[in-house]
């Protein structure tokens, strides 16, 4: 009855060839060998569930009054001896048999146990393989997919490499990672073979379906022309609406003022290929084909390219047969940009005052020849000869005024003509506090700084006469800014100070007025640095702008 408890070592090796030699190899003469989670070509396990349930149902073909007493003397079920694994040959006693012995010894060798240490701890106690384990090692092909397909290749190379020696693996292992490494490497032969052979046909037919490459020289029209290279020139441009709008021709200061058109929405960059420049049509050609490449390999780097037309007639900067190249335009309008530097600008004079206003000192001179812009970007003072230092008394004198009629407020003086001389250093420096809470000198200076903004942001005034044409119509409208502008005798431009809802309008109104009882009615450099006009409205693009570089 014992020699029925298991089917002999031998018929297992016969019954469960793959459990031996997963991949064709020879029988290893001290252990099995156990593969998890691969499968046969004909789809069927490795053989280790099929196995076990061999060993339950050869346990319960016997008798089952029948216990096997072990060295505890504990009774143990069929069940009990699957999940009771490793067994020791010893463990049974003589009463079971050398055929059990020699089952167990199987097994054991199986999971690849060794005899004596298996012996060794029946000692201590039946030696039993952690709970849960057998479950996991049943499932794994199901839970762990990796595993599985890893198993899948590795019988496949090992099937096709089962006549090569131990060496001659390796060789072939080192030559085919010696060969990806290579072709990998930059500037990338794989990946420039499959964008070639497979990405290029496959762009090409779906746009060719989408119609992405049947642009018409109709779908245009040609805005201001921005530069010029030895092969192409560049304009701004737009795309015709598809509501029928009429495209009229423009010259002159319609063709500048395109990209601020409301009419069209959508802005482009066109760049025409010249005609009668030897080399500029194969260069036009290898634009395209590198515009589409950087498409497909690095889009996030570079403009949206949208493609090519050919002109079929000659009309303004059209010439038929002439090729012209098509990207979206995502950058600023010119004024926007303008827009931008400005706000920058403004930004760094107004916290470089606000700085020396800390500091007890009013500039009292502060103009555009009094400013310098670094190669960084970075707004400084200059000229501190008309300054004053309020907080001792230095170059102060109450009737006397230092400054640029084109740029002084209307109050014509830091402080009140009725302030008497400061007294000497150490008393002046303790009543300074004082003087500067009721007379607010820091608002001479920001008065002048309104006035660079406007000067920044409208051409007009950049010049001499327009400086005092505009000073004296100011004064006449009570150096209120709103009814200047609608009184003033030429239309100003304003469309810099009108953008973002007209946040810097605002800013100009409240730096440009004269200065109320308590020092109200004009920003001090910390109020106006609150200012919505910094804090809204493509700030951060300012932000970043003031990084780079204004001149080379």
């Amino acid at each position: 009855m014992a020699a029925s408890l298991l089917a002999p070592a031998a018929t297992l090796v016969n019954k469960y060839p793959t459990l031996l030699h997963p991949f064709g190899a020879k029988p290893h003469a001290q252990r099995l060998i156990f593969r998890c989670g691969a499968t046969s070509s004909d789809g069927a396990d490795d053989g280790w569930a099929s196995l076990v349930d061999e060993l339950k149902r050869s346990l319960q073909q016997a008798d089952p009054s029948d216990t096997v007493t072990r060295n505890t003397g504990a009774g143990v079920t069929p069940n009990d001896l699957v999940t009771a694994l490793p067994l020791e040959p010893s463990a049974t006693g003589p009463a079971v048999g050398d055929a059990t012995n020699a089952a167990a010894g199987a097994v054991n060798e199986f999971l690849g146990v060794d005899a004596s240490s298996a012996a060794a701890s029946s000692d201590a106690g039946a030696a039993a393989i952690p709970d849960g384990l057998l479950s996991a090692l049943l499932h794994l092909d199901a839970s762990n997919p990796v595993a599985r397909a890893a198993g899948g290749a590795l019988s496949r190379l090992d099937a096709l490499t089962s006549g090569l020696s131990d060496a001659q693996r390796w060789a072939l292992f080192g030559f085919l990672a010696a060969t990806w490494l290579y072709l990998t490497a930059r500037p990338g032969v794989l990946s420039g073979a499959v964008d070639t052979y497979v990405l290029a046909p496959l762009q090409l037919a779906l746009d060719s379906v989408l119609g992405r490459r049947s642009l018409k020289m109709s779908d245009f029209v040609v805005g201001e022309r921005i530069g010029e290279g030895s092969f192409g020139v560049v304009y701004a441009g737009a795309v015709v609406p598809k509501n029928g709008a009429v495209v009229e021709e423009r010259s002159g200061r319609a063709r500048t003022s395109l990209q601020n058109d409301d009419r069209y929405k959508e802005k482009v960059i066109l760049k025409k290929i010249k005609m009668m420049t030897v080399g500029a049509k194969e260069c036009g050609d290898y634009e395209e084909w590198f515009n589409y490449r950087m498409a497909r390999a690095a889009p996030e780097s570079c403009a949206d390219f949208l493609g090519s037309f050919v002109a079929d007639k000659n009309k303004a900067e059209f010439v038929k047969g002439g090729k012209w190249l098509v990207w979206k335009f995502e950058g600023l309008s010119t004024l926007e940009r303008d827009a931008l530097v400005v706000k920058q600008l403004m930004r760094q004079l107004i916290t470089s005052l606000k700085r020396i206003h800390a500091t007890g000192i009013v500039h009292r001179d502060i103009k555009p020849s009094n400013l310098v812009v670094t190669r960084r970007g970075q707004v400084k003072l200059i000229d501190f000869g008309a300054a004053t230092d309020l907080r001792i008394g230095k170059n102060y004198v109450p009737d006397r005024a230092l400054l640029d009629p084109d740029y002084c407020p209307p109050e014509l003086y830091v402080l009140p003509e009725e302030t008497p001389e400061p007294p000497p250093e150490p008393i002046a420096a303790i009543l300074s506090p004082i003087l500067w809470q009721l007379n607010s000198p820091d608002l001479f200076d920001m008065y002048s700084a309104g006035i660079v903004l406007m000067q920044m942001a409208i051409p007009t005034l950049r010049t001499q006469s327009g400086l005092k044409n505009f000073n004296a119509e100011l004064r006449s409208a009570g150096y209120d800014l709103n009814r200047w502008r609608q009184s003033a005798r030429r239309r100003p431009d304003l469309q810099i100070l009108d953008l973002d809802s007209g946040r810097g309008w605002d800013l100009a109104t409240k730096l440009i007025s004269e200065r109320g009882a308590n020092g109200g009615g004009r920003l001090s450099a910390a109020a106006a640095l609150r200012h919505p006009y910094f804090l809204l409205g493509g700030d951060q693009a300012a932000a970043v702008l003031s990084k780079f570089s204004l001149s080379k």
